[in-house]
This record gives structure tokens, C-alpha cells and sequence, in this order.
């Protein structure tokens, strides 16, 4: 039940698909999400409207920088997690002109009670 929300470049659509399917099928391995549970919003955004830094932890970042933000729901290990990390931007930068070094993600957890899959129904509490 993860909710992805993807920020990039207007430069980068052309590969919007590869991404959201590097960053889901890596959900699927690695969090062992169902294969249609796939609910994403991808935001292509004008220059300048993605701010960065040069160079943060030591990890170089150029205007292909993308932010991933995934919503999910609360549980996964810290080893999970670092897996899901690195399996999503090796595949991405597989993928897409993106460096791995500019694949930056955000996992925001929350629980079953946070969520409504239509009809206003509390799907995953019932």
C-alpha cells in the first residue's frame, strides 16, 4: 500500500515510466508488496524548481537530481529499508541517464488507520 510521489525535472520525462517502474518493482522485491499496489504521482517540474545542494554527505548531486517520497505503512526493518534504497536507485540509474548519486528518497511511515482506498472506507482496519 505504498504511496510514491516522484519529483524531477521536466528534462527527465521522457523517462518517467522507467522510473516508476524501477521504484515499484523494487517495492515488490524488497518490501514484498503485491504487484497492483500501485499508486504513484509523478511531478514534472520546471528549472529551478528543485533546490539542492552541490554536494551533501559527500554525494555529488547535478540538475538530473529526482526526489522519491514513499508512504507506507509502518514495520519494515532498517536492513529492509537500506535494501529498498539501493535497489531503487541501481535500477533507475540502470535505467535512465540518473546517477545513483542522484536518486534522493523519503520514507515516511504511518499506520493501516491513515488509509482510504475509495468510498471513504477505512479498508484496511475493517
Amino acid at each position: 500500500m505504498p504511496f510514491i510521489q516522484i519529483y524531477l525535472g521536466n528534462h527527465l520525462s521522457q523517462h518517467k515510466k522507467d522510473i516508476s517502474l524501477a521504484v515499484h518493482q523494487s517495492l515488490v522485491d524488497i518490501f514484498n508488496v503485491p504487484l497492483d499496489d500501485y499508486f504513484q504521482v509523478i511531478h514534472s517540474m520546471e528549472p529551478g524548481d528543485i533546490l539542492y545542494p552541490e554536494s551533501y554527505f559527500d554525494v555529488p548531486h547535478t540538475d538530473n537530481l529526482i526526489y522519491i517520497r514513499i508512504t507506507c505503512k509502518a514495520g519494515r526493518t532498517p536492513d529492509m529499508k537500506k535494501a529498498l534504497y539501493e535497489k531503487i536507485s541501481s535500477r533507475i540509474a540502470a535505467a535512465t541517464p540518473v546517477s545513483i548519486d542522484d536518486v534522493v528518497i523519503i520514507l515516511v511511515e504511518n499506520e493501516l488507520a491513515d488509509w482510504s482506498f475509495g468510498r471513504g472506507i477505512a479498508q484496511m482496519i475493517q
